[in-house]
């Protein structure tokens, strides 16, 4: 072999060996780009999942994930210390913020409808129901479609003599809680009853997440329960216009859950965002509307805190927001938005 070629062979192993330890640098560096996971909410599950993939498309520097078990889930595990951030519908109780290592700020991402949806064959228009109606087919006292207080509420409707099957969550939920706020705050019945977890009838069936209950609902002829909006566009369930406190039947939709969270700034920065949009007066408000919230610590380590901070400032970006009104979900209003902006800014970092 001659000089030249001796060269050439050390060159080619040089290039080899070069391009090895680059490799490996690379993936160093890929396993020490920090992981923030999430729980809780499936009311919100969708909308984090969309918002992650978009986020890590600009940003590819952390990986992010989120899985739907629940607020009450994910606010145990979020105090446990297994996940870095939590999603609710519901604000954390004074018990579980005790427990916490420190203040947890609620973060309003987004906004959204629960809605009353059912399996009724044959029906024409979409079911028009009362609260204190509603509030009587979840407690079990109306027990069939053809029921007196039903048929007065759609008198264009002939309402079949079938049975009511009612489904319900079975699992700690913030949807859960968001619901039985509002019968809690229609029917006297149901003070006191309200929650994350609730005891229902028995004859009442049970299912994990909204995508659980959607489920029932769509294989039992006679159904009804209650699921976040975009469960029920995507499985193509009917929904009921729902009688507000100013007498109107309000469809669910982006339009009417923004317009119960009008003028609410000073008392969302009195209760530090932690504020119920159920049972609004406003006119063509949606009554069974609610906040969905981004929990995390107020005080966090350097790495993870930068990455969730630059997240949840992402997440009230109007691109973000943008994207959340496409799939459903009403954007948290701007003046809202500015506020929890500010406390974001206000994390501490060690």
């Amino acid at each position: 072999m001659n000089l030249t070629s001796r060269i050439g062979v050390g060159m080619h192993r040089f290039l080899i060996t070069l391009l090895t330890v680059l490799g490996l640098f690379s993936s160093i560096n890929a396993s020490a780009a920090p992981s923030i996971n999430g729980a809780g909410s499936t009311f919100a599950e969708p909308i984090y999942t969309r918002w992650m993939s978009d986020f890590q498309k600009k940003d590819g520097t952390t990986q992010y994930n989120y899985q739907g078990i629940g607020s009450g889930a994910g606010i145990r595990q979020l105090l446990e210390g297994t996940v870095d951030f939590a999603g609710s519908d519901d604000p954390m109780s004074e018990k579980d913020a005790a427990k916490a290592k420190s203040e947890v700020l609620h973060i309003p991402v987004a906004m959204g409808a629960v809605v009353v949806s059912y399996n009724v064959p044959g029906l024409k228009k979409p079911l028009r129901l009362s609260g204190p109606v509603i509030a009587k087919i979840f407690n079990g006292g109306i027990k069939k479609w053809n029921d007196a207080e039903i048929a007065k509420l759609n008198p264009s409707e002939k309402m079949p003599d079938l049975a009511i099957t009612v489904a319900t969550r079975a699992d700690g939920s913030g949807t859960t809680a968001v619901f039985t706020e509002y019968l809690a705050k229609v029917s006297p019945d149901w003070v006191g009853k309200n929650g994350k977890t609730v005891n229902w009838f028995i004859g009442s069936l049970g299912a994990k997440g909204n995508a659980g209950v959607a489920g029932l609902i769509s294989q039992n002829p006679g159904a009804v329960g209650y699921v976040e909006l975009l469960y029920a566009t995507e499985n193509k369930l009917a929904f009921a216009l729902v009688e507000n406190k100013k007498n109107q039947f309000v469809e669910a939709s982006a339009k009417s859950v923004m317009v119960a969270a009008e003028g609410l700034q000073k008392e969302a920065l009195e209760k530090k965002f932690k504020i119920s949009l159920t049972d609004s007066d406003r006119k063509g408000a949606y009554p069974i509307s609610s906040f969905t919230w981004m929990l995390i610590y107020s005080q966090m380590p350097k790495e993870k805190g930068q990455a969730i901070e630059k997240f949840a400032k992402w997440v009230l970006s109007e691109e973000a927001q943008k994207t959340a009104l496409s799939v459903h979900y009403a954007p948290v209003p701007k003046d809202i938005r500015a506020a929890a902006l500010k406390a974001i800014g206000e994390i501490k970092l060690n």
